[in-house]
């Protein structure tokens, strides 16, 4: 058994030292794949709290809605306390989630990459930073929320957050020629400044 794990593992590193595709490409395009999704929505993880009557440390998944807002790559959630995925993120230490998001037109070939990182929950309004942006950034990428956007109107409590990644795995495709593997977040955040729109996001700078 140890033998085919070691072949499986040889096999995998010869793969990515010899994909066409550098770390560099798979930064671009998996900034690409985020910023310029069709519909901005993923698939949200999270992790059910140690003291859930159930499920406790078992994990969770469902659509998440997003927006492009932050030059570094980090991303704008509507963050309501009704929702699964914010009670667990709300229990957890760390405030940590994972998002994961794919091509248009899923496929194994096609590329698809996971953020991981934690969630920034601002409870106040009035510190929001750059709320106005924001929320014009996220209306323009959702304009269905104008109904339930953080405010006196909303149906549910609902708050900004910023999602600020971590870590990112990115999968480029089968064979051989797509990188496989994980991206620098540093690397991940100036790729961005290439595939930049107006039309899809609004450059605001995080502060620090």
């Amino acid at each position: 058994m140890k033998a085919v794990i070691v072949g499986w593992l040889i096999a995998l590193l010869a793969i990515v030292a010899n994909a066409e595709e550098t770390v560099e490409d798979a930064a671009r395009i998996a900034r690409k794949l985020v910023d310029s999704s069709v519909d901005h929505i993923g698939t949200m993880a999270t992790i059910f709290p140690e003291d859930h009557e159930s499920l406790a440390g078992q994990p969770f998944s469902l659509q998440e809605y997003y927006a492009s807002c932050h030059s570094n790559g980090s991303l704008t959630l509507l963050f309501m306390p009704i929702s699964r995925h914010s009670q667990n993120i709300l229990h957890s230490s760390t405030h940590s989630a994972s998002i994961s998001i794919w091509s248009e037109h899923p496929a194994a070939s096609r590329a698809r990459v996971a953020l991981v990182g934690n969630v920034t929950v601002f409870a106040n309004l009035e510190d929001t930073p750059e709320r106005d942006l924001i929320q014009s950034c996220y209306l323009e990428t959702h304009p269905d929320a104008k109904w339930w956007i953080p405010g006196p109107r909303e149906p549910h409590i609902a708050y900004w957050a910023r999602f600020d990644i971590h870590n990112i795995y990115f999968v480029g495709g089968f064979g051989g020629l797509h990188y496989i593997g994980y991206i620098p977040p540093s690397l991940y955040a100036d790729a961005g400044s290439a595939e930049m729109s107006l039309a899809g996001r609004l450059q605001v700078q995080l502060d620090g």
